[in-house]
């Protein structure tokens, strides 16, 4: 198992290891409740609120029907207009504390169909994040890895890290 932390420019840290492997586990907390971390993964207009990609990058399509057998379809868009698109078929939802899905990008570069989950444990008010990925082989794995797969995922978090706070600031302005 290797672990490797992200420096970010809060206390929170991504944690990335390889449990297995097939396997790749990254773990993030956030300051924010379970329901709130949970509906930004699972809710179009939040997602789109964070899940931008790498520098350059947005979330154009985003449709999730959010139930076992259901499915999700995301499309990002880089500024030069190049597309980057996946599909999930959702095979466990237990809300707000687990998703787990089958997922594949359309260009293909991991080696066919994954298995991504999703656990979202609260303590004290914070979320721990607990996504694995399970690639078909090793090769697939490593290969995820040496794409700067995790950079990219750190700056996606550190994105929900804002937006979370973003979410915090207008629910505390509401509430006033």
């Amino acid at each position: 198992m290797s672990t490797t932390r992200l420096p970010r420019s809060t206390v929170a840290t991504l944690t990335v290891t390889t449990p297995s492997d097939r396997e790749v586990r990254i773990t993030r907390v956030f300051d924010a409740p379970r329901p709130m971390v949970f509906d930004c993964w699972t809710v179009p207009e939040l997602l789109k609120g964070w899940l931008h990609g790498p520098d350059g990058w947005r979330l154009e399509t985003c449709e999730v029907d959010l139930r076992v057998g259901g499915s999700a379809r995301y499309v990002w868009r880089h500024r030069d207009g190049q597309p980057m698109g996946m599909s999930a078929t959702y095979r466990e939802i237990i809300r707000p504390s687990l998703i787990v899905a089958s997922e594949l990008f359309d260009e293909d570069w991991t080696g066919g169909e994954t298995l991504g989950t999703v656990a979202f444990t609260e303590a004290g008010g914070k979320t721990l994040l607990t996504q694995t990925i399970l690639y078909v082989s090793q090769a697939a794995r490593d290969g995820a890895l040496g794409t700067g797969m995790t950079s990219g995922m750190a700056g996606s978090y550190a994105q929900l890290d804002a937006y979370l706070g973003s979410l915090h600031d207008t629910a505390a302005k509401g509430a006033a």
